[in-house]
C-alpha cells in the first residue's frame, strides 16, 4: 500500500489537511456529491480506515514510505511531526476556482430554498459579492420576465435592530434571500443577533417576533410577529472560526445554524493569484487591451502588492483606468494614487 498526504479533505467535520496513513482504497466518486466533496479515498490512521472525502486526487498526495503517519483521526493534531504542504501556483488557482464554484451552487441552493443560511467569508475586494449577485440577478431576470415581485436584496453596511426586523420581513417569503454584506455591526448586537438566529433556526417554522412598541413598524403595516421563510447569506472580511472573546460566542451561534465557506485566500501570494486568475478569464475585456498590456498591470500589482492600498480586483480596475487615462505614464500615475506613503 502507498503512503499519502491529505492535502485538503474533510472527516466527519474535521479537516484533515496533512494527516498521512497508508491508502487502503483510491479515490472514488461519491453517487451524489456530499458538502461540496465529489469522491472520496479510504485511509489507515493508526488502527483506523476511514473515508476521507477530497476533491479529487488533488487533494492527496503519494509520500515517502518513512513520513510519520497520523497518531490521532479526530485529534486537533492530524500527524506528528506536523508537514508542510507547498502547493503549486496552478494548485492554489484551481483551489480558489473550485470555492467560487461552491459559492455560486450555494447561492443558487439558497435560491431555491435548499440552504436556509450561508457565511461567506474572504478578504475585501476579491470578488464574494460579485458572486452571489450574479447568481441572485440571473434569478430575478427570470422573475421580471414572469411578472413576478421582487425576491432578492443586498444591503450593505450597518443596520439597527428594527431596520434587519423590517429587512427580515421584507424578503421573509419562501425563495426570498436577504444579503447582508460587510453588516458586521449586527453580531456585535443582542437584539440583532437574536433576531438572526430566530432567521436561522433549523426547526420547521422559524417565527420572528418585535416585543416592543414601535411607531416605524405601525407606519409600514409589519406585525409585531411573522414566519420568516426565506434564506439568508451574510458576507463578511471576517474569519468566524479565528475570532476570540465574547464575539465568538456570537459567531458561533450563528455558524452552528448556517454553512461556512471560507474563500481560502488568507496570503499575499493567494490573493495575487485571484487577481492573475480573474484577469485572465477576462475582467479587462471591457478595456480592449492585448495580453502584453493586461500582463504590465498585473505584474505592477505582484511587484508592488506589498506598498498597494489594497489587492484587489477593484485595484486591477483602478490600474487599468490609469492606463486608458495615459498609457506612457500610467504607472507613474499609480505610484502617486495607489501606492501607500
Amino acid at each position: 500500500m502507498s503512503k499519502v498526504q491529505i492535502v485538503e479533505g474533510n472527516y466527519r467535520g474535521q479537516q484533515m489537511a496533512g494527516a498521512v496513513g497508508q491508502l487502503v482504497k483510491g479515490y472514488k466518486k461519491f453517487s451524489k456529491p456530499m458538502t461540496g466533496y465529489p469522491g472520496f479515498i479510504t485511509v489507515q490512521i493508526a488502527n483506523e480506515k476511514v473515508r476521507v472525502k477530497v476533491h479529487g486526487q488533488k487533494g492527496y498526495k503519494v509520500v515517502a514510505a518513512d513520513t510519520p503517519s497520523s497518531t490521532s483521526v479526530m485529534g486537533l493534531q492530524t500527524t506528528e511531526p506536523e508537514v508542510e504542504v507547498e502547493q503549486t501556483d496552478e494548485e492554489i488557482m484551481e483551489r480558489l476556482r473550485e470555492r467560487f464554484e461552491i459559492l455560486n451552487e450555494m447561492s443558487q441552493a439558497s435560491v431555491d430554498g435548499i440552504v436556509r443560511g450561508m457565511v461567506v467569508t474572504g478578504p475585501p475586494g476579491v470578488g464574494k459579492t460579485f458572486g452571489v449577485e450574479q447568481v441572485l440577478e440571473k434569478a430575478s431576470m427570470f422573475d421580471k420576465l414572469a411578472g413576478k415581485p421582487e425576491r432578492f436584496g443586498v444591503e450593505k453596511g450597518a443596520a439597527s435592530p428594527i431596520g434587519l426586523y423590517m429587512l427580515l420581513f421584507r424578503y421573509a417569503d419562501e425563495g426570498s434571500v436577504l444579503v447582508l454584506d460587510d453588516c458586521d455591526s449586527i453580531l456585535f448586537d443582542e437584539l440583532s443577533l437574536n433576531l438572526l438566529k430566530a432567521a436561522l433556526d433549523s426547526g420547521k417554522k422559524r417565527i420572528i417576533s418585535w416585543k416592543s412598541e414601535s411607531t416605524a413598524l405601525r407606519r409600514e403595516g409589519i406585525p409585531e410577529k411573522f414566519e420568516f421563510r426565506g434564506s439568508i447569506i451574510f458576507i463578511t472580511n471576517l474569519k468566524f472560526d479565528k475570532t476570540k472573546g465574547k464575539i465568538k460566542d456570537h459567531l458561533e451561534a450563528i455558524m452552528s445554524r448556517c454553512h461556512y465557506l471560507d474563500l481560502t485566500m488568507d496570503t499575499m501570494r493567494e490573493r495575487i493569484l485571484r487577481v492573475k486568475q480573474i484577469v485572465a478569464d477576462g475582467m479587462l475585456k471591457d478595456y480592449k487591451m492585448d495580453q502584453e498590456e493586461e500582463n504590465a498591470i498585473v505584474d505592477f500589482m505582484q511587484k508592488n502588492c506589498n506598498r498597494l492600498r489594497e489587492v484587489s480586483l477593484r485595484m486591477v480596475t483602478k490600474l487599468a483606468d490609469l492606463y486608458k487615462m495615459n498609457p506612457t505614464r500610467w504607472q507613474s500615475l499609480a505610484e502617486s494614487t495607489c501606492i501607500k506613503r
